[in-house]
């Protein structure tokens, strides 16, 4: 019996959705790492930038092979630099939320988790903001998964081609 009998020959939701999350981290982090390269002076860390650098593009390459096999798929949009840029601050707020409510867990003084609390409700609101901000600009069409995965391969290829 061959491991995908009986199952669709494309991809569930949810993993479709971790995709999007991977491609789409991945993607602005590239940009990112891209543009801070030639400012690298410590030679070492210059070719730790350019392995991630490699291993970044690797990783896209390979994952975008998948987005065809996605449940739905348009390639018509191509974002311009701003969705980058709002797609790394929208990253950062939630990876403050994540870590911020870890860090409420491991915390035994009770001013230092109020504090905890209070900059996690910042996190949470700044999310909210920057993810309001590039769902009205189109960059992060989080009810329409067809043009999310289409926003994230025309991030991924902008990303790779830089």
């Amino acid at each position: 019996m061959s491991k995908d009998q009986g199952c669709p020959k494309h991809l569930a939701w949810h993993e479709t959705m971790e995709l999007h999350e991977l491609v789409a981290f991945q993607s602005t982090n590239l940009v990112a790492f891209k543009k801070k390269l030639p400012t690298i002076k410590d030679a070492t860390l210059c070719c730790l930038y350019e392995e991630t650098i490699r291993c970044l593009e690797q990783n896209l390459q390979e994952l975008l092979k998948f987005y065809p096999m996605a449940p739905t798929m348009n390639r018509s949009h191509m974002p311009d630099m701003t969705a980058f840029d709002a797609a790394s601050l929208l990253g950062f707020a939630k990876t403050a939320v994540r870590n911020y409510s870890i860090a409420i867990t491991e915390t035994a003084t009770p001013i230092l988790r109020d504090t905890f609390q209070k900059q996690l409700i910042w996190a949470i609101d700044l999310h909210a903001m920057i993810f309001n901000f590039m769902c009205s600009k189109g960059y992060y069409p989080a009810y329409n998964l067809e043009q999310l995965l289409c926003n994230d391969v025309n991030m991924a290829n902008a990303a790779l081609n830089l």
